[in-house]
């Protein structure tokens, strides 16, 4: 009987998302990818430094450390990576120097590797890489450019994976976004407050969102998950995206509705293991303070 990974949250996560390779990026850039390989075979017994989703994943991959059925993993974490085979064996020797359990790989030397996230099924893609991630999102997969420089992740919450999203194209879809780029604030906030009782149409990350609480409700020993939504949004126009996870029977633990005020402080005090917003404004503003990432997603990213 073949080996299946139905049932489990699927993260598919880019090398240089996962292990800090900005030193070794610059050398890509700068010469050949020949000289990117060779710096990385001779760095073979070197771990990379943990990057920007290292906490997200190590947290997640608890989540099987943890269970109450241990045969049966609920985590499963792949590298697939535009890196060729040969500094695939460093990204897999450093996972093993901080004990992260990821068997699975796929490097492409240079090639778009999104087309295997069909296969894996996967619940969330992590990379670099602008045009893999919209590739991703076009397929359906809930994926965010991370921001490489981004601050680390606070180790306060060792038994917690902290995740915040925004609402309007990520977890929901841009159809009130569109109306507040047309035609202004007032308009919009007519709009939801006309549209209150109305469901808001699913965004790129709720299938997720609702992979994450699914892992939520299982039992654990020691690991929760806690969610926070964060918006631009205000009242009156609050009321509808709480209605509408109301409809899909998701609960979030938080929701701050900022009505336009940085999000990058709120976030500092939430401290996330990850944060997902589609303008990248607030993903600069988040970045200073948490890991937080790209969703190249709706009206404003054509």
């Amino acid at each position: 009987m073949s080996t299946t990974l139905e049932g489990r949250l699927v993260v598919a996560i880019s090398s240089r998302a996962l292990f800090d390779f900005e030193e070794e990026n610059r050398v890509f850039e700068g010469s050949d990818d020949r000289a990117y390989m060779q710096l990385q075979l001779q760095r073979l017994e070197q771990p990379a430094r943990a990057g920007v989703a290292f906490s997200l994943v190590n947290k997640l991959l608890a989540f099987n450390r943890t269970s109450t059925a241990p045969a049966e993993p609920r985590v499963e974490v792949v590298i697939l990576s535009r890196n060729d085979p040969v500094s695939g064996m460093r990204v897999f020797r450093s996972a093993q120097h901080y004990g992260l359990p990821i068997q699975r790989g796929v490097f492409t030397r240079g090639e778009s590797p999104w087309r295997y996230l069909r296969p894996l099924a996967a619940n969330l893609f992590l990379s670099t890489n602008e045009a893999d991630v919209r590739s991703a999102l076009d397929a359906g997969v809930p994926a965010a450019r991370v921001y490489p420089h981004s601050a680390r992740a606070s180790d306060m919450h060792p038994s917690e994976v902290r995740i915040a999203f925004d609402g309007d194209a990520v977890l929901f879809s841009d159809e009130a976004e569109r109306v507040y780029q047309r035609d202004g604030l007032v308009a919009f906030q007519h709009h939801e407050s006309i549209h209150s009782a109305t469901p808001l149409a699913p965004g790129p990350f709720k299938p997720l969102l609702e992979a994450l609480h699914r892992l939520q409700r299982e039992p654990a020993h020691d690991m929760r998950i806690r969610t926070a939504l964060v918006t631009a949004r205000s009242a009156p126009a609050h009321e509808r995206a709480i209605r509408t996870l109301m409809d899909w029977h998701i609960e979030v633990d938080e929701a701050m509705f900022l009505g336009g005020l940085s999000k990058g402080e709120f976030l500092r005090e939430f401290e996330p293991d990850f944060f997902f917003d589609d303008q990248t404004r607030h993903v600069e503003s988040a970045s200073a303070h948490v890991p937080a990432g790209h969703v190249a997603a709706g009206v404003v990213n054509p």
